[in-house]
């Protein structure tokens, strides 16, 4: 008996400073190209979501995180244009905000304060209010 046919899986990052900025790239591709969105990506097989986490926001910010929290897991099938993925969403509070160096699928990285004046690709306004919301809270 084979696979059955599911989402694809992705990760997504949202990375504070201690300023309260957010790490943001700006897409390179469509769909969304140009738009400002969380760094990310899909898992690979073998890999941990952490640690495709890890690898994403490395390759298309150039920027080492290691503690992650989970915000939430998101999975509407309408979340990307392309078909239906399912994001595990990890936080990360840097102590410093190193500069990002854009790479990969990201055409510029770099640290946002007032994100939500910005057009966001897929769902990231809405994880990003999600992920202040831990914040907020302390967590």
């Amino acid at each position: 008996m084979g696979m059955p046919n599911t989402p694809a899986l992705t990760v997504d990052c949202v990375i504070f400073d201690p300023k309260g900025r957010v790490l943001l790239i700006r897409r390179k591709n469509e769909p969304y190209q140009g738009a400002f969105a969380l760094p990310g990506g899909f898992v690979d097989i073998g890999e941990t979501v952490e640690a495709a986490c890890r690898r994403e926001v490395r390759e298309e910010t150039g920027i080492e995180v290691t503690d992650l929290e989970l915000v939430g897991i998101y999975s509407d099938p309408a979340r990307d244009p392309r078909g239906h993925t399912v994001s595990a969403v990890f936080l990360s509070k840097l102590p410093v905000a190193a500069s990002p160096i854009a790479g990969d699928d990201a055409a510029a990285a770099e640290w946002v304060a007032n994100w939500q004046t910005h057009r966001l690709a897929f769902d990231h306004a809405r994880i990003l209010k999600d992920a202040e919301q831990i914040l907020l809270s302390g967590a």
